[in-house]
């Protein structure tokens, strides 16, 4: 059977016509990513392949954005060139939600930090740990990866921890990593880190405020569950 093509569709079902008649908007994340690849293959157009590069992830466009451009193109219809099409808008919308947080935003809540670097952290597929240097009004001086791991682990070093607090004169951090897993809840390594870098800052006069664990969907904060 010949397949349909898009060019074949009623103009108001083509994705680009209806992107510019009716905005992005309208449009399907299906529809947005077959204006990306603009074309299928032999048996599909391009809507109905990217239809089933979705349906591969749930329709989940956090999980689509972890597939390499090898694992993309195990699709017949995606070459090299249209992989790294779509790698490159995910990892712009990545960024433009990036952009949208507030420089030195002021920290109030474990949520707070949670929305700062859930972007950073979330989809990860590997251990991230980084640290937010507050001033004395609990405002964000900087934020910085300290140490970047494996799969299941990420080593810290303290030392460094504490050496950018005192150049940039933070009066308090919070720390945070990902669990790739999913999992959030602490590990024993984790909680150990936790009392050492607290304990750490005493004689520094400075406050170890929260331990955030990171994962896509949620979180889960050392000082909400008392255990800073």
């Amino acid at each position: 059977m010949k397949k349909m093509t898009i060019k074949s569709w009623a103009v108001d079902d083509r994705p680009r016509e209806k992107l510019i008649a009716k905005g992005p908007s309208s449009l399907s994340a299906a529809e947005l990513i077959a204006i990306l690849i603009g074309s299928g293959n032999k048996q599909e157009s391009a809507v109905d392949l990217s239809k089933r590069i979705l349906m591969s992830v749930d329709n989940n466009i956090h999980q689509l954005s972890k597939l390499t451009p090898e694992k993309l193109t195990l699709f017949k219809g995606i070459g090299l060139a249209k992989a790294i099409s779509i790698i490159t808008a995910l990892e712009l919308g990545k960024r433009r939600q990036l952009a949208n947080v507030v420089i030195n935003p002021k920290i109030t809540s474990s949520k707070d930090v949670y929305h700062i670097m859930q972007p950073l952290l979330g989809s990860l597929p590997h251990e991230e740990f980084w640290v937010l240097y507050l001033n004395n009004a609990n405002k964000v001086l900087s934020k910085n990866q300290l140490s970047k791991g494996g799969i299941t682990a990420t080593l810290v070093d303290v030392r460094l921890l504490f050496k950018k607090a005192i150049e940039i004169s933070a009066v308090a951090i919070i720390i945070c990593h990902n669990h790739p897993s999913g999992k959030t809840e602490p590990s024993p390594q984790d909680k150990a880190l936790t009392k050492k870098i607290k304990e750490g800052g005493i004689s520094l006069d400075i406050k170890l405020l929260d331990h955030l664990i990171i994962t896509e969907k949620s979180y889960f904060s050392f000082a909400d569950n008392g255990k800073i």
